[in-house]
């Protein structure tokens, strides 16, 4: 049992890291021709590359949060304490978060919201084939896991604190280096900027 529970866990981090690799793919496509209605350099603009960054840092903070109470123990117990007490999938909702906050750094709104949107469905496909697996692996508990605590939007009347069991350093340093994704790719989004800028790369579309 306790191979499978690995050997799942593993499926299930590399699932994760595929969608995040595949949304920063799709975001770096849609910023070589696309641009804000509010071009660069505008405060508007500015203002919501900021908030964007607000988001990256909220996300990867609250990745490595999930991560400590997690630790690792998700194919083998019900874990619902801390952040798992008010959502029973907090790294994806992180993970959401720190999307839109990649989205906002083209200066728009409207991409700030859909690349949250596309990376809640595409993190929903991997929760209900979780949900399955742990409906079988984990019986009673976790059935009553579920009736109880919300699947993605957090309900914050039912935090419960606890204390976070089987911390495992290794984790946490996964869990950073795949947040890292979110920031590293900044940079190429001031790149694809002056790029457009200088005429170099030709904008296609404008989003609001």
């Amino acid at each position: 049992m306790a191979n499978n529970s690995g050997e799942a866990l593993a499926i299930y981090q590399k699932a994760r890291r595929y969608v995040l690799a595949l949304l920063i793919i799709v975001l770096l496509g849609t910023l070589l021709f696309g641009q804000s209605m509010a071009p660069p350099e505008t405060a508007l603009h500015e203002g919501i590359e900021m908030a964007g960054i607000v988001l990256i840092i909220l996300g990867i903070a609250g990745r490595l949060w999930s991560t400590l109470y997690i630790g690792g123990r998700k194919s083998a117990e019900v874990v619902s304490d801390g952040p798992y007490s008010i959502t029973r999938n907090p790294l994806y909702l992180f993970s959401s978060l720190a999307a839109a906050g990649v989205g906002a750094q083209m200066g728009s709104i409207t991409v700030a919201l859909g690349f949250a949107v596309l990376c809640a469905i595409a993190f929903h496909i991997v929760i209900l084939r979780e949900e399955r697996y742990l409906s079988a692996n984990l019986g009673a508990d976790y059935q009553a896991y579920l009736e109880r605590v919300p699947r993605f939007f957090p309900k914050l009347s039912l935090y419960r604190e606890g204390n976070p069991q089987g911390f495992q350093p290794k984790r946490l340093l996964t869990t950073l280096l795949d947040g890292l994704v979110f920031l590293v790719a900044m940079p190429f989004f001031e790149l694809i900027d002056a790029a457009q800028m200088s005429g170099t790369l030709p904008v296609l579309f404008r989003m609001p």
